[in-house]
């Protein structure tokens, strides 16, 4: 896999890449009880969000690709020790807008989907 973007990201928070390609990717995370906000072990949805988030860079794959905009639904919830796969498709390009459809699930159940507004800069947004 040639990923050129988010190379410092944790992986265990974020989700370790399984494949990339030409505007898609698979993105997996086990969670863990790190992530969990009650003694139900409920994970949060934020580390579940950062995972669809790192699978949507990915498949725009540029080392200045930041997010703009996300509109999501959470449809499960998911509890420690689960594992968790998203896969991104760039559906839509327009000169620096990508739109990335992210789909996140727990075996064949969708527990989150939304659709990613990306941006690929000339610059870092940092720089």
């Amino acid at each position: 896999m040639n990923i050129q973007t988010h190379q410092k990201i944790v992986h265990r928070l974020c989700g370790r890449p399984l494949s990339t390609g030409t505007d898609a990717s698979r993105v997996e995370m086990e969670t863990s009880d790190e992530m969990i906000v009650d003694d139900l072990g409920l994970v949060h949805g934020g580390f579940i969000f950062g995972l669809a988030d790192h699978a949507a860079m990915i498949a725009v794959n540029h080392p200045n690709v930041v997010l703009g905009a996300a509109e999501v639904k959470f449809f499960k919830p998911v509890k420690a020790g689960e594992k968790v796969m998203a896969e991104a498709r760039v559906e839509e390009s327009s000169g620096k807008k990508k739109t990335v459809p992210v789909t996140v699930k727990r075996g064949e159940e969708t527990v989150f989907a939304g659709t990613f507004t990306c941006y690929v800069l000339d610059q870092h947004v940092l720089a």
